[in-house]
């Protein structure tokens, strides 16, 4: 946030008009993001990973995950997979946020997408899931998953302009 607040300061961005939007890490920190910070007019996360318990058990990579990512199996170290997750961070959220994901990703699986989605709609965020039949984790291969996703990015973010 130290980079938003320099170009706020250096008048480059305007502090009424800041929405952040990433996909796959972008997403993870975008997610992250929304949970620390109310700043921002909207969000738009793609392909994340919101909980590193399920993602670690449920993703095509998991193996790597499992022995590397953090110390120990997720049932083994709970809290240091929860205190990374940006679940963890949910009930902070006030940013509308859309949630995008393919829907044959197999890296960060709709269930992690979903998961946000729900617990949005759960605590009455304004929030909006957009799902992408035929797109892998690499949603910008297919040109027709490349156009979806930035004009269903762009129609939320004006929505909040």
């Amino acid at each position: 946030m130290d980079g938003v607040d320099y170009l706020v300061n250096k008048g480059i961005a305007d502090n009424d008009k800041l929405y952040v939007t990433g996909g796959s890490a972008g997403g993870i920190m975008t997610a992250w993001m929304i949970g620390k910070s109310n700043r921002f007019k909207a969000a738009v996360v793609h392909k994340p990973v919101i909980n590193w318990i399920s993602k670690t058990l449920v993703a095509d990579n998991y193996y790597g995950y499992a022995n590397s990512r953090y110390p120990d199996q997720p049932w083994e170290n709970f809290e240091t997979y929860w205190k990374f997750s940006p679940l963890s961070l949910v009930g902070n959220v006030e940013t509308p946020t859309m949630v995008i994901v393919g829907m044959k990703d197999l890296r960060t699986p709709t269930s992690e997408a979903k998961q946000l989605y729900h617990a949005l709609k759960l605590r009455k965020i304004e929030t909006v899931l957009v799902e992408l039949p035929d797109a892998s984790h690499g949603i910008n291969k297919k040109p027709s998953n490349l156009i979806s996703k930035v004009a269903h990015t762009l129609a939320w973010l004006d929505k909040y302009n």
